[in-house]
């Protein structure tokens, strides 16, 4: 079954709105992983500068893994049914917002100690800022329980 584009009165054409989701998924997917290498490299650029030439802020990448893991599991366990608002969710917030703020004081406690330098610092807090704010825009984008939700792949 085919569907056909049609055209209204200002002779623009009128898309199936089975295609519109699929062009902004694609739009999304391929925002979310440019931002994603963004991020990626502002926390390389930190560790292998030759100026820099300290790997201690890889650490943070065991932060962007489990940052989304309390939240997914409070998806799965919590109906969304009940307007009220819920423990487990509240809890599974509380957590990631800890392992959050926990990557973005590690550089810093890191730059305090005198295992990395300032500048090192800067950039991995610069990357973690991008990292954090792909998860958030993943979450946004295909958290919502419709055609393209993250929860069916």
């Amino acid at each position: 079954m085919e569907e056909k584009v049609s055209f209204n009165l200002m002779n623009k054409p009128s898309y199936p709105t089975s295609v519109i989701p699929h062009a902004f998924v694609i739009k999304a997917l391929i925002s979310l992983s440019f931002g994603g290498a963004i991020g990626l490299m502002f926390l390389m650029l930190g560790c292998a500068l030759p100026i820099y030439n300290k790997y201690w802020p890889l650490f943070v990448l065991s932060f962007y893994v489990l940052s989304p893991i309390p939240y997914c599991i409070a998806r799965r366990l919590v109906d969304d049914t009940d307007a009220m608002s819920n423990a487990c969710k509240e809890l599974a917030i509380f957590l990631t917002t800890g392992i959050v703020v926990s990557a973005f004081g590690l550089p810093i406690v890191f730059a305090r100690a005198h295992l990395i330098e300032w500048g090192a610092c800067a950039l991995v807090l610069t990357g973690n800022t991008v990292i954090f704010a792909t998860i958030l825009g993943f979450f946004l984008v295909f958290g919502s329980n419709d055609d393209f939700s993250w929860q069916q792949w």
